[in-house]
């Protein structure tokens, strides 16, 4: 333990006259020690033990709130199968317990404005998503991995004018 130290030590000592060398100030070279030693990210949850996020897709905005629990999910005041009747959606919002691990143990209350159902559920799943990496952090690189943490940014473009659509001309008349 102590010559990893020590080593430790002697790395930071050769990283500090290398910077110096290449003509990096004291305060660059803080910087690059700070984020050598970057502190493991710490549970986000409120006086209630539940982790907030916001999640998006499309037009689609979720509230979602994950406590633990015996894996109710409820979306705005109904129950999961009866808000999103189609299996689809229902195993869309199923994917980051399943993928996580951690199926049945959170219970999460969501609301969601705007857009189509589709939308919604992935809206929803975005959310959960987030929630559960500041619920519990180590759960971050399995959800990472999949890309439940990246917000599907694809959005309807809009009608352009002189056009019928967005990209759809008006028909051709020859005579």
């Amino acid at each position: 333990m102590a010559d990893e130290i020590k080593s430790l030590d002697g790395l930071k000592e050769a990283v500090a006259a290398e910077t110096t060398a290449l003509g990096v100030d004291s305060d660059e070279q803080a910087m690059l020690t700070e984020t050598e030693t970057a502190t493991p990210r710490e549970p986000v949850r409120d006086e209630h033990g539940r982790s907030y996020a916001t999640g998006k897709r499309k037009d689609a905005v979720a509230r979602v709130w994950v406590k633990p629990g015996n894996g109710t999910v409820t979306v705005n005041g109904k129950p999961m199968n009866e808000y999103f009747a189609r299996p689809v959606l229902q195993m869309l919002l199923a994917q980051p317990f399943s993928i996580a691990g951690v199926e049945g143990e959170f219970d999460v209350v969501a609301t969601v404005k705007g857009g189509g159902l589709s939308g919604q559920a992935g809206a929803v799943r975005h959310g959960v998503s987030k929630a559960l990496t500041l619920y519990e952090p180590s759960l971050r690189p399995a959800l990472k991995a999949a890309g439940f943490l990246t917000r599907d940014s694809r959005v309807v473009e809009r009608k352009k004018y002189g056009r019928r659509k967005a990209r759809r001309s008006f028909q051709f008349s020859k005579r």
